[in-house]
């Protein structure tokens, strides 16, 4: 690997692809009719659920979430009134008992829901929908604030799988982002959730915070890694003030220049794979035998909102503020404003705040573009055949891949393009190359590493 080949792409303002056409480009939508009418059509295969809580108790610097803190119970509750009132309108539309193959339960904190507001949702998702009997049932959790109450509920409501933000363990980096977290936390939620049963668990780490150091991301690998978490997600922290705006209080000066970036996105590699856990596409690391580890090397993967998953269902439909249901041919997502949301709602209506419709075209960019950030390669001649177009549709994308083949990123074999093991983390800069919609100048996106 030529370091300084990465970085020269380092800089490359680029999406992480959990979607095609991605958000930024979703437009405001005039009314909620294109959505209704999917809902309307039935589904013959089982959805998947994504449920969006945006309140914690309090907000941490980095975070690039829709979310706020509250200290008070009160917006929560009324919020959970809303959204339990947005999941009947849902079903109703759909007008029969939908099978169900995935829920998650993402935030800001959905452990914010008091324990007993959790369990009725559970309840009434059971009675508005049919879980599959291998449903994964995931949720994201807080683990200074949980307790052995939630790990109960989760398992009266079969929550199989839960993921919790760790970030670092480095006492200055915690400081710094507003998030005390001492790894003691940790352990006790995951000892809560094996005693009930829970055993697949996601850990999610950061690089690229402020005052983060090689040293301090390799300890906080070797730290967890202790704790066998099935799963665990790498992200580069994504310092962009101009949309958050509580990430002004995050000290520009204490952030990683962009060769210490690397150098820990480098180093929490090459401890992970010390110890044992396999690469899973971009920035997703699973211990062998876990299932997307398993579906990984089936050629399974899968990439969506949450990022890599196993879930193949068609369909995500999305509850609450900011939450975004895809379809094959359509995106909408709900308002992110909260007193719009609940207006809305108040009113009859389902929440939508902007959408994007696609096309032909569209389907078929996303296409190369996920199979190319699940499996760090794609033949262009056969993904265009499925669409029915020639591979020569995409002679200029192949023609500007040529720069990155002779630095050495990628191998070209006819039509299948290859990213060298070595730079997998450039695979979105790669991918880039096939989105017609991303402008040389965007700065609506985190750096490439």
């Amino acid at each position: 690997m030529d370091r300084a080949q990465i970085l020269a792409h380092q800089y490359d303002r680029v999406p992480r692809y959990t979607s095609y056409p991605t958000a930024p480009h979703f437009r405001p939508a005039s009314d909620d009719g294109a959505y209704a009418a999917r809902l309307a059509g039935g589904f013959a295969e089982p959805l998947s659920l994504y449920l969006h809580v945006p309140y914690c108790r309090t907000l941490c610097w980095y975070c690039g979430c829709h979310t706020r803190a509250t200290r008070v119970d009160t917006p929560v509750l009324r919020y959970a009134e809303a959204m339990a009132l947005e999941i009947d309108r849902v079903a109703d539309r759909i007008g029969h008992r939908a099978a169900v193959g995935h829920i998650h339960w993402g935030g800001g904190t959905p452990t914010i829901l008091a324990v007993d507001t959790f369990t009725a949702f559970m309840a009434q998702i059971d009675r508005a929908f049919r879980r599959t009997e291998a449903c994964e049932a995931a949720i994201e959790i807080d683990p200074r604030v949980f307790t052995d109450a939630h790990a109960e509920a989760f398992r009266e409501a079969r929550i199989t799988r839960v993921s919790l933000g760790v970030q670092s363990l480095d006492e200055r980096v915690q400081a710094a982002i507003n998030r005390i977290q001492p790894l003691a936390d940790t352990v006790r939620a995951i000892e809560r959730l094996r005693a009930v049963g829970i055993s697949e668990i996601n850990l999610d780490l950061v690089y690229g915070l402020p005052h983060q150091t090689v040293a301090s991301v390799a300890d906080t690998v070797d730290g967890i890694a202790d704790l066998k978490p099935g799963r665990i997600a790498v992200f580069g922290y994504a310092h962009l003030p101009r949309l958050k705006r509580h990430q002004r209080l995050i000290d520009p000066a204490a952030l990683p220049g962009g060769a210490e970036r690397l150098d820990q996105a480098l180093a929490v590699h090459d401890r992970l794979v010390h110890h044992g856990y396999i690469p899973i596409g971009l920035d997703h690391y699973a211990l062998p035998g876990d299932g997307l580890a398993e579906a990984a090397a089936a050629g399974r993967l899968r990439r969506n909102f949450q990022g890599y998953t196993t879930d193949a269902c068609p369909t995500l439909l999305g509850f609450g503020a900011s939450a975004i249901g895809a379809f094959d041919d359509l995106y909408v997502q709900n308002t992110p404003d909260i007193p719009a949301y609940l207006a809305q709602v108040a009113a009859g209506r389902l929440p939508i705040a902007r959408a994007c419709a696609l096309d032909a075209e569209d389907r078929l960019r996303r296409r190369v573009i996920e199979e190319l950030m699940c499996t760090l390669s794609v033949d262009i001649a056969a993904e265009a055949a499925g669409f029915g177009v020639p591979a020569d549709h995409f002679a200029e994308e192949l023609a500007r891949l040529e720069a990155f083949r002779r630095r050495g990123i990628l191998a070209i074999n006819g039509w299948r393009v290859t990213v060298a093991e070595d730079y997998r983390l450039l695979v979105r800069s790669v991918a880039a190359v096939f989105d017609t919609y991303l402008a040389p100048t965007e700065q609506l996106h985190a750096t490439a590493v």
